[in-house]
Formats: structure tokens, sequence, C-alpha cells
């Protein structure tokens, strides 16, 4: 069995920063790792993504102030948000894909507000 566990989020401030992880448990190496966020009303969207080799794509609507990064060795993403605004807030979730298939953690709440 495979999951997912996301932690990080929380209440910040406009223009503040988080940085949210996303740990996996079993033994299973994953080739992509990504963040997904869907606001209320929204449908879920793609943030970042990273690549075993190392490549990564964002969203651009956080392009320069979002990082995506990973420990290979701890199956571990994560995801450092600067300059964060109001219409980031949202549910991030992380997901990554394995051999069985797309797996998804259960979700943490960021919410920017003054």
């Amino acid at each position: 069995q495979v999951q997912l566990a996301e932690s990080g989020g929380g209440l910040v401030q406009p223009g503040g920063s988080l940085r949210l992880s996303c740990a996996s448990s079993g033994s299973i190496f994953f080739t992509t790792m990504a963040w997904y966020r869907q606001a209320p009303g929204n449908e879920r969207e793609l943030v970042a993504l990273t690549s075993t080799n190392g490549n990564t794509n964002y969203a651009d609507s956080v392009k320069g102030r979002f990082t995506i990064s990973r420990d290979n060795a701890k199956n571990t993403v994560y995801l450092q948000m600067n300059s964060l605004k109001p219409e980031d807030t949202a549910v991030y979730y992380c997901s990554a894909v394995g051999p069985w298939g797309k797996y998804w953690g259960q979700g943490t709440q960021v919410t920017v507000s003054s």
C-alpha cells in the first residue's frame, strides 16, 4: 500500500512564505511527483511537477514564486512558496506516479489572508 502525507500548510499573510512537504510510505520509486491545488468552486489544477531527472514544470500563475524540489532517497517532494497571494488559497495535494499508477495525498490547506 502506498500513502502520501502532506504537511506544512497553514495561514499566512500576503507576501509570506510556506514550505509544503509530501512524504511517501512504502518502498516505491516514483517517476514523477507533483503538487496540485483546488480552491472552492474551482477544478483541481497542476501547480508544479518534477521528474526523476530534475526537470520541472510550473503553472504560469506561480512561476518565479514557487519552487518544487525532490529528495529521491526519501521519496519526498517539497514545494517552497514565496510571495504568496490571496489567490493562492486552496487545498494543496501531493501526487506521485509509481509502477501501479498515480497516487494522491489527502491535501493540506493553505490560506493567504491579511
